[in-house]
């Protein structure tokens, strides 16, 4: 396990959904669920974190928003889509402003499916964008050695 992955910092951002999977997000960092025992902090600057952790789907209004942070997130980055909303824009597919899940935007490495998404799944969708961003490390080295 590298330093990547031993604390990683998590952005969250709320697209356009219901709330339901947001106030699941937040149960995640109860001590109930205690995400930070995997040394997951949630952070508001996308300068300093990791994982990229999304709730609802993408809509014409915050298409650049989403496209913004995660351009501004420093390489390896993790995307985790939570919610059905985040995966396929769930029950708002239909409606007229609505462009879709979050991979319409951006690259998604982990789909965490719910209605609304329970902690449990979130964590896990966390865990699993771990070793998917030691995965990217090791690239990004190894990438970074090849070069010099």
């Amino acid at each position: 396990m590298s330093s990547v992955s031993k604390s990683p910092w998590v952005i969250h951002y709320d697209g356009s959904s219901c709330n339901g999977c947001d106030i699941e997000v937040l149960a995640a960092l109860t001590p109930l669920y205690d995400v930070e025992r995997f040394g997951i902090i949630n952070t508001g600057n996308p300068k300093h974190a990791d994982i990229f952790l999304v709730t609802g789907s993408v809509n014409e209004q915050n298409i650049g928003v989403v496209q913004e942070i995660y351009d501004q997130m420093v390489e390896p980055k993790v995307v985790v889509a939570c919610g059905i909303c985040a995966c396929s824009a769930g029950i708002f597919h239909d409606c007229y402003n609505i462009i879709g899940g979050v991979d319409k935007a951006i690259p998604v490495d982990v789909y965490v499916p719910g209605c609304a998404v329970r902690p449990e799944a979130i964590i896990d969708g966390v865990v699993q964008g771990l070793a998917i961003l030691e995965e990217k490390a090791k690239a990004l080295a190894e990438a970074k050695k090849k070069g010099e």
